[in-house]
């Protein structure tokens, strides 16, 4: 399978589930908003081109910020709010999405570094409550190799799919405030037959970092979102960036998420930026900031959260998927490398892209009106390969977006 194929995926499964009614909002237009933060002089217009083509895919805004050779470029496009002008806030918190899975993945890593954790233990050793396959090891949780059936849900290449926990529809809206614990979303996937065993396949599942973020929590003694503040949102100064575990706010500034459902023939779409993310747990459910995003990415890739030898395996691609240890390592047309996790929840999306040494990054948020149709993951794609190949020079990738299953 492509990259392509990993990566829609994880857009679907952080669109996931959730759950209680939503505020009716005027239908989408084309209001043209923008708003560019050029600066140092620069003048890219291929920059702000290839976002507001995005806008004009369909997108209700983007906030693309990119840092290379030749400084730093921010810029906006379309509007934060549908029925307003405004573009989308400058360093606007988002929903991030499955790029929560790299934050929790270098945690991970980190305490592998304190020796709280060791790479190629048993899961089942720390977490012995859940019946795990004792041949699971905490690196075959990061890198998607255990076969733990997905809680989002699982496809299966003969057609089969067998569902997890709901995530669409009227369902999804109607319930999008209700509260889900981590174990409960492990004890789902444990009752479902295993999709392979454990190294044996790779497949794209948020199980596998439910399991993380619980590991995390045996092995200190506390929460993830009191190990994340310790070891990277703190020491990287990320004031913007939380895990919010619960919350069901966004803190200002933020442009809006949208969903659209039938309702008795109707079509209906709601304004769903407000949500119990619980549903996705630490598989998807931080909020951030496209320059948090870029300290993040740059600080991590260039050394200075984990030691060289760790981070050298956080990098180190599976043959299958070119997943590493919670990012993808994806070739580019022009003969580099970028990595990238990007991410997708309802309505909110989040691009993470980096060369490996760090010096240049591609962090962007975007929002949209999500359906059941994924009716924007094609234009997602091309967005996508579009602002790649501008900013890495021949780069091309269809990592990440706003529609997709958990298929792997």
């Amino acid at each position: 399978m492509t990259n392509t194929t990993h990566k829609t995926t994880e857009a679907r499964d952080a669109a996931g589930v959730a759950t209680t009614s939503g505020e009716a909002v005027p239908e989408a237009g084309h209001e043209t908003g923008h708003e560019t933060g050029q600066e140092a002089g620069q003048d890219r217009p291929e920059l702000q081109k290839a976002i507001e083509e995005i806008v004009d895919s369909g997108f209700t805004g983007v906030h693309l910020r990119v840092h290379d050779d030749r400084g730093q470029w921010v810029g906006s496009a379309g509007v934060g709010k549908l029925g307003e002008s405004a573009a989308p806030p400058a360093d606007g918190r988002i929903r991030i999405g499955s790029n929560t899975k790299t934050f929790t993945a270098a945690l991970v890593l980190q305490l592998v570094a304190e020796g709280r954790i060791g790479l190629d233990d048993p899961v089942a050793d720390c977490l012995p409550e859940f019946g795990l396959d004792q041949r699971i090891t905490v690196r075959m949780l990061l890198q998607h190799t255990s076969g733990v059936f997905n809680f989002t849900g699982e496809h299966y290449d003969d057609g089969t799919v067998v569902p997890g926990i709901p995530w669409q529809g009227r369902e999804w809206v109607d319930n999008r405030f209700k509260t889900y614990r981590p174990e409960e979303l492990v004890r789902l996937a444990s009752s479902k037959p295993a999709r392979f065993e454990p190294g044996t396949g790779w497949s794209y599942s948020n199980t596998n970092y439910v399991l993380a973020r619980l590991l995390i929590e045996k092995a200190t003694g506390r929460s993830l979102a009191e190990e994340m503040q310790r070891l990277v949102l703190g020491p990287l100064g990320l004031s913007g960036t939380l895990a919010p575990e619960t919350q069901e706010e966004i803190p200002e500034p933020h442009a809006h998420a949208y969903y659209r459902y039938e309702d008795a023939g109707r079509e209906k779409t709601v304004d769903v930026t407000r949500q119990n993310p619980s549903w996705i747990s630490s598989g998807g459910d931080m909020i951030s900031t496209t320059q948090d995003l870029h300290t993040f990415t740059s600080a991590l890739l260039g050394g200075k959260l984990l030691p060289a030898p760790l981070l050298a395996e956080m990098c180190t691609p599976h043959p299958k998927s070119g997943y590493g240890l919670g990012l993808f390592v994806q070739d580019t047309d022009g003969g580099g490398t970028v990595i990238t996790h990007n991410g997708g929840i309802a309505g909110h999306a989040a691009l993470m892209y980096s060369t490996p040494d760090g010096s240049t990054t591609l962090t962007a948020s975007l929002n949209y009106v999500d359906d059941a149709a994924m009716s924007l993951a094609e234009p997602f794609q091309k967005a996508t390969q579009r602002l790649v190949k501008e900013v890495f020079r021949g780069g091309q990738t269809g990592l990440g977006g706003p529609a997709g299953e958990p298929t792997g």
